[in-house]
């Protein structure tokens, strides 16, 4: 049995609004040191140690992920111009494969394709495996095909750091163009398939610039389209659907501006602003022609908190605006899908999705329903600006993702696809709920859960619970199901999601009220809803185990701080646990425009305040009985640094937390490791020592 690695103390003074605090284990931030990487991986080698009795159980987890998953299988075809472009996997293989097949002339009914049955003149884009190999580490960022289905641009990063690498193909020859254009953002192709829109970073990580690259020139010739000065702010850009505009996207977490490209003109034309900046307002875009004008789309929320739509003329977007959809509280709108006939619109309700049809001429809309109590709904995979079929995806806690073909026509919901669960899966053996927990100051908070039947209602008796939350940046955790998770259902725990203040379930006003200034709302809703679970009798503090990652990893850090003795366990995924050092400083990756979220501490006192007595490494308190905790993290993390686990895990054992572990993966990033049996295995990982938390091993 290894011993804990014990991190040496080492006087690190950081001064601010008159405060002193020393930072014993800052010195753990030089990645590049020898020493560092030394301690990394003798934690490691404890948590290899200390969890070397859950081998067997880690592989029996894994073997029943595999197991339920159609190794070889294939994605709903997409139509795009005249070809059928798909994914497919194959047993053994870490990584999808990109195929197209050609298309009949007027057919848009996509092709039932059969599982390791091959497809007639299938033509193989992309082989992630074959870009992978030779790599610990891939993810495939851009992936785009030119209008005339002649060229493929792909982007890999073979790092974890986010930074791709842009190559095309030519789909005619089959040849690799000698373009290639490192360390971007990510890209796309021009409509004419002649040139490469992408986005470079600054030295804070953040998308900064937005440049064009002729195919066949040197990229040191690429012409600069357009640059964010603002250091609070990043740049994105995209093509309407109509491929009539490119849309230059400028935005902090609170305030948007757009730019528009008029492509029937000069692509390196200077950008037509659509709306000046405006402080706290954020708005979107879409292309649309009605009675043959073009008309803009606007979502924003000025004066409009849940926001509101209008359309504008395209060409004087500041002028006169019609409203399409007038705000309503309690129903946010969240975006829209402009077609040549209609638009799609997604918003929340009563912290569920929905999705309905607007019709340009009347402004109605069209909501479509779904049977179950929970579920996630939403548009996507619709490239053509003109189609019978409208593509939906579909899912719940207890309803594999599904594929969904709207017909326009009839209104009828096409089944296209059901993600295949093998091993006998019964949608019918499990159900799902929502209760309410009662914050601190009265705040209703929901709860989702979901459970197997055989082992009877929550609060029938005290069950294990494992207890998700984010809430931070608006992102809501939505219902969705998991065939990792039925490892844990079929053993008789109940997950459950805290959607806590910070997260967007309930509109614009639950995100306010858990941001900034109102952050330890978060924690608290967290707590109440433990509680809850608790005073219910749906379980015991001996029998929960928390879990969340980044933002969510702050949750989980700040809740051990809070109420140590209400969990058993905590699993803290890349957690964001340092948040005061890494918000005081404007150098690290994304620093600045993070202000927006949790407030300027560098510059306001208040802030500092606020945060330092919140932020988890700064309390972590000597001689509390601590659950048992595990953090994972990557060493090649851009966005929440190895340095903040490492940094908590060194400060627990300090004050005496008697079993609390860190695994650091050294070749991945903020997403974990790469590759599905990868990652298979790191989830078998953290259920093997969850369920050893709870007892089930």
């Amino acid at each position: 049995m290894t011993n804990a690695p014990i991190a040496a103390r080492r006087t690190h003074i950081r001064t601010h609004h008159a405060d002193t605090f020393n930072d014993p284990y800052e010195w753990l931030r030089e990645k590049e040191s020898p020493e560092v990487i030394a301690h990394l991986e003798a934690e490691n080698a404890h948590t290899d140690d200390q969890s070397a009795h859950l081998e067997n159980l880690r592989e029996t987890l894994f073997e029943e992920i595999k197991g339920r998953v159609q190794e070889t299988d294939l994605s709903v075809p997409t139509r795009r111009g005249d070809w059928w472009y798909y994914g497919r996997t194959e047993e053994g293989s870490q990584y999808g494969i990109q195929c197209r097949a050609a298309a009949v002339s007027g057919d848009w009914t996509p092709p039932v394709l059969e599982p390791g049955v091959p497809v007639p003149g299938e033509e193989i884009l992309l082989d992630s495996n074959v870009e992978a190999a030779g790599h610990e580490f891939f993810s495939l960022g851009s992936f785009d095909i030119s209008d005339d289905a002649t060229k493929l641009l792909w982007a890999p990063d073979l790092e974890g750091d986010e930074l791709y690498t842009i190559r095309v193909r030519d789909l005619v020859t089959g040849e690799t163009l000698p373009d290639e254009i490192p360390k971007t953002g990510g890209g796309f192709l021009t409509p004419d398939g002649t040139g490469i829109i992408y986005t470079t970073r600054d030295e804070a990580w953040r998308p900064d610039t937005l440049w064009l690259h002729r195919l066949g020139t040197p990229v040191q010739d690429d012409v600069t389209l357009f640059h964010e000065p603002d250091e609070r702010f990043w740049l994105g850009a995209g093509l309407t659907r109509s491929r009539r505009f490119l849309v230059i996207g400028v935005g902090s977490s609170v305030t948007g501006e757009e730019y528009l490209v008029d492509l029937e003109g000069d692509i390196t034309a200077e950008p037509r602003l659509v709306w000046p900046r405006t402080e706290g307002v954020e708005y979107s875009l879409e292309h649309a022609i009605v009675d043959g004008e073009d008309r803009l789309y606007i979502m924003h929320n000025q004066d409009a908190l849940d926001f509101e739509l209008v359309s504008v003329a395209a060409s004087d977007p500041q002028g006169e605006r019609h409203v399409v959809i007038a705000h309503e509280s309690g129903r946010r709108l969240l975006g829209m899908d402009a077609f040549r006939d209609f638009a799609t619109v997604e918003y929340r309700r009563d912290g569920l999705e929905q999705v309905g049809l607007l019709d340009y001429a009347t402004d109605a809309v069209d909501e479509l329903s779904f049977d179950e109590p929970l579920y996630s709904a939403g548009v996507g995979g619709n490239p053509e600006w003109h189609s019978p079929f409208l593509r939906l995806g579909y899912t719940s806690f207890v309803t594999p993702g599904t594929v969904y073909d709207l017909d326009l026509a009839t209104r009828e919901l096409v089944l296209r696809k059901q993600q295949p669960v093998l091993g006998g899966y019964d949608s019918a053996d499990y159900a799902q709920a929502r209760a309410w927990a009662n914050a601190s100051d009265g705040t209703q908070v929901p709860i989702s859960m979901v459970w197997k039947r055989s082992f009877g209602e929550p609060g029938a008796d005290v069950r294990p619970v494992h207890l998700y939350g984010y809430g931070s940046y608006e992102h809501s955790i939505d219902p969705g199901f998991s065939v990792a998770r039925l490892s844990e259902l079929d053993r008789g725990v109940i997950f459950a999601v805290a959607h806590v203040r910070g997260g967007g379930e309930m509109g614009r006003k639950w995100y306010e009220d858990g941001k900034m200034l109102n952050k330890r709302n978060t924690f608290t809703d967290f707590v109440a809803c433990a509680e809850h679970l608790i005073s219910t009798g749906v379980t015991s503090p001996e029998q929960m185990v928390a879990e969340g990652g980044s933002a969510g990893g702050l949750l989980m850090g700040a809740v051990a701080n809070l109420a140590p003795s209400r969990f058993a366990g905590i699993l803290a995924s890349v957690p964001f646990v340092d948040p005061l050092t890494s918000i005081l400083d404007p150098s690290l990756p994304l620093t600045v425009i993070e202000w927006d979220e949790w407030g300027d501490p560098l510059h306001n006192a208040d802030v500092y305040e606020y945060m330092k007595s919140y932020a988890p490494y700064e309390n972590v308190q000597d001689g509390v009985a601590y659950p048992r905790i595990l953090a994972m993290t990557s060493l090649n993390d851009t966005r929440v640094l190895y340095v903040e686990p490492a940094k908590w895990v060194a400060r627990l054992r300090e004050a005496g937390a008697s079993d609390v572990l860190l695994k650091c993966e050294m070749a991945a990033g903020h997403g974990g490791v790469s590759g599905r049996y990868n990652s298979w295995k790191e989830r078998a990982f953290e259920l093997a020592w969850m369920f050893d938390t709870l007892g089930l091993a």
